[in-house]
């Protein structure tokens, strides 16, 4: 029977991992919608404490608000991004000098001639068709917008109907009750998790937009929502995002100082940002172990590339939240957690 039951177990795994890189088109803007849907509660919070009309707006108008406002927002970052890239696609030939000019400073500098190495390599390599890939890649992720947007339209719309199913399935009071609290604290804890994160990488992306734009390095917009981007990506994230500015200076200056004033700088605020703001903020709210983060991380990477290793940790998080709410899987989502106590503060009757 354990055999049978392992085997049953194992194959459903299989099926599990199949459909999510089978329907990864469909399912990573369906997440996604969710996690807005997530910040759209939040955002509707922020309404409802505006003095003297906050309580009085309908909710058909908060949500409408929170999503124009959202929506604004998303689309004045697009809009700022695609002149960055191309901006940055037009000063490829200058980058190039400036490269081929370090090269040669190194050369002299370390007494090994790498002129020709490196010539055989960036031969090789087209930085034109690179960037255009990543403007397209970035067109394509925001081209699901409409898409996007149109899931978070029909979970507004089926928010509360989905409220009076759940409870429908509940078979007496007592697990009607049940029910209606482990949903709202899993609502609570995800939508405060999300938010927060967003507001932490935020604060990171500020912070090294103005020291980017302070030292003078092209197109800092874009680097700096790179940078916020990144930040949820756990462990190498961080230190991923501080790399990439630092190779954008050293390709526009053409020296190693300017891109080592930008690594310290870039990196000092991840550092401040990661081990002092962001724990203060966060709190204990991402309970989960640091081998499962980057197990989390390998995995959403394998299936879904780079939008998995974004989505690694919320998805993550929800899991851990989810499993600990039912007496079934609670020893799963022990095992997921930091030390074993699994969000007790939201598990409380």
């Amino acid at each position: 029977m354990n055999l049978q039951k392992s085997v049953l177990i194992l194959v459903l795994l299989i099926a599990i991992v199949f459909i999510l890189v089978i329907c990864k088109g469909f399912l990573i803007p369906l997440i996604l919608a969710i996690f807005i849907w997530f910040l759209v509660m939040e955002i509707r919070k922020l309404f409802k404490h505006i003095p003297f009309i906050g309580k009085r707006i309908p909710m058909w108008l908060l949500n409408t608000l929170s999503i124009i406002l959202l929506y604004g927002v998303l689309g004045f970052i697009v809009n700022l991004l695609v002149h960055n890239i191309q901006d940055i696609t037009e000063k490829l030939p200058e980058y190039e000098k400036n490269l081929e000019h370090f090269s040669v400073e190194l050369n002299a500098l370390i007494g090994i001639n790498i002129s020709d190495a490196w010539s055989n390599y960036t031969s090789e390599l087209n930085f034109s068709d690179i960037l255009r890939e990543m403007l397209s890649s970035f067109s394509n992720f925001f081209g699901n917008a409409f898409m996007i947007g149109l899931y978070v339209l029909f979970i507004l719309l089926e928010e509360n109907v989905f409220n009076h199913k759940l409870l429908a399935i509940a078979e007496n009071e007592k697990k009607e009750a049940e029910l209606t609290a482990t949903m709202s604290r899993v609502r609570k804890s995800i939508s405060q998790y999300i938010s927060l994160k967003t507001l932490v990488s935020s604060i990171t992306g500020i912070c090294s937009y103005i020291a980017l734009l302070i030292i003078g390095v092209d197109s800092p917009i874009f680097w700096a929502f790179l940078i916020f981007l990144l930040n949820f990506i756990p462990t190498i994230g961080s230190l991923i995002a501080t790399i990439f500015p630092a190779i954008m200076a050293l390709l526009q200056f053409g020296g190693y100082e300017e891109a080592a004033i930008v690594l310290v700088v870039v990196g000092a605020i991840q550092v401040v940002v990661g081990n002092i703001i962001e724990p203060k903020i966060m709190g204990n709210s991402l309970n989960v172990s640091s081998l499962v983060v980057i197990l989390a991380l390998s995995f959403w990477g394998a299936i879904w590339g780079i939008a998995g290793m974004v989505l690694s940790v919320p998805i993550t998080v929800i899991l851990v939240l989810l499993f600990s709410q039912f007496e079934s899987t609670r020893n799963i989502s022990i095992l997921l957690s930091e030390k074993g106590n699994i969000f007790k503060d939201l598990t409380k009757k």
